[in-house]
């Protein structure tokens, strides 16, 4: 007998005639749902999808199939929901407040798993790079580096200590050379980055006891990290971008990082909310969900 995965997985594709949306709906990956099927295929001997280039259907050997099982399916997740209802499974809106950096670096990779373990609860993220009264836009909670966090929060660590390295292309090095220190990015073309209240940024950089903040010079000011990151890697200039962000470009060789020794870890996220007892039932979920688990998912 199959196992109930290998036939959710199969009733998903045949119903959405897609791979991709399939393992979006189970929160799987596409690959999972792919395995699960074929499993399904060699057990029965029988092709259960036709798939070409450009579709994804069932055969007439799935249709009957998923006639046969889908009533059964639909009766187990009833009395799966059932279940968690009566155990009092956590529900409703869980709200959160971020910069954009935060969503992509934190909760990008955590989220859809969150949505797995708890499926009465629904998450919207709010991303602003500006800081946001939390309470006063009936937020749950919010994510901040740890010096952005008001002193009257309770606060919890999400990741650990972020870095910033100055990146840019391999012929970006080899025409003007490494600089020796960060004033030598004084002379060099950088891409410059605003924040939302207006302000440029100035570079910060340390090394030992020293410490420098520089209002760099170029041609290109954009107000987003992944823009300053794409700008990077088309040539544009140095960018002084998140290292988790350049990470992949840094091990593939499309982007090079100079300075390192003047670039050391700093703050990390930290999730804040008023009270402990002002905490919705879905943030207390997610706190007791991130401890379990979802801080492993972003530190590996």
């Amino acid at each position: 007998m199959p196992d109930l995965r290998q036939l959710r997985a199969f009733a998903a594709v045949a119903e959405l005639q897609s791979y991709r949306r399939a393992a979006a709906r189970l929160g799987v990956t596409p690959s999972a749902v792919s395995q699960s099927v074929r499993a399904l295929e060699d057990a029965l001997g029988q092709p259960l999808v036709q798939r070409t280039t450009r579709s994804v259907a069932p055969s007439a050997f799935g249709l009957q199939l998923l006639a046969r099982v889908r009533p059964h399916l639909d009766g187990l997740e009833a009395a799966w929901h059932g279940a968690h209802e009566a155990a009092g499974e956590p529900a409703g809106v869980l709200r959160l407040n971020m910069p954009r950096s935060a969503a992509q670096l934190v909760m990008a990779p955590v989220m859809s798993a969150f949505l797995t373990a708890h499926p009465r609860i629904a998450l919207e993220l709010q991303t602003q790079d500006g800081f946001l009264d939390i309470v006063a836009a009936g937020c749950d909670a919010g994510i901040r580096f740890a010096e952005a966090v008001p002193r009257d929060m309770v606060a919890m660590p999400m990741g650990g200590p972020q870095r910033f390295v100055v990146v840019g292309t391999p012929a970006l090095l080899a025409g003007g050379g490494a600089p020796v220190d960060p004033w030598a990015l004084l002379d060099r073309p950088c891409i410059r980055q605003r924040f939302p209240h207006g302000e440029m940024y100035h570079w910060e950089f340390a090394r030992g006891t020293e410490r420098v903040a520089l209002d760099v010079r170029g041609r290109l000011t954009v107000d987003d990290q992944p823009l300053a990151l794409q700008a990077a890697l088309d040539g544009a200039g140095w960018a002084y971008v998140y290292e988790a962000m350049a990470a992949p470009h840094l091990r593939s060789g499309r982007l090079v990082a100079v300075l390192d020794d003047w670039c050391p870890p700093g703050t990390g996220f930290q999730l804040y909310y008023p009270g402990r007892r002002q905490a919705s039932p879905a943030l207390r979920a997610f706190i007791d969900w991130w401890r379990a688990e979802g801080a492993a998912l972003i530190a590996g």
